[in-house]
């Protein structure tokens, strides 16, 4: 990042304490060899990891199971041309153990679509990065204007 580019680099505490507060993000992973980008609605876990509920035989699950990919959610307000950005990157994986099944009940993520059934997916936080636009156009004395 350079000097005074109007944007800060965010903590990886600050970027989880961001990402619990909004309920929607977009997972990246490949399909067909190719950049696939999904938004879902999402729930952290206690150590920061990325938990993900969808239909056992969707597309997706199959495609992320075992893969590194790239989630990225963010909060951000045009008017104020403000905001920020936090990705998450590691491995998912299907959770395929009971008792972790079970806990993972417990944390409140419902899927959009429900299925007969259904899977919890988990991204391992094994990078997080994330900035924050400062001041927006307000930052060099430009003024707003349609």
């Amino acid at each position: 990042m350079y000097p005074n580019d109007g944007f800060r680099e965010l903590g990886r505490e600050e970027c989880l304490r961001l990402l619990a507060t909004v309920p929607v993000g977009r997972i990246v992973y490949t399909r067909k060899a190719l950049p696939a980008v999904l938004p879902v609605n999402f729930r952290l876990d206690h150590d920061g990891a990325v938990v993900l509920r969808t239909a056992a035989a969707s597309e997706s699950a199959r495609a992320v199971d075992g893969a590194v990919v790239a989630f990225e959610a963010d909060a951000v307000n045009a008017v104020a041309q403000a905001g920020w950005s936090v990705v998450v990157t590691g491995r998912a994986e299907v959770v395929t153990d009971e008792a972790e099944r079970q806990r993972l009940e417990g944390i409140g993520l419902c899927s959009w679509v429900p299925a007969p059934e259904e899977v919890f997916v988990r991204i391992e936080p094994d990078l997080v990065t994330g900035r924050e636009l400062l001041a927006g156009r307000t930052l060099y004395g430009l003024h707003l204007s349609a």
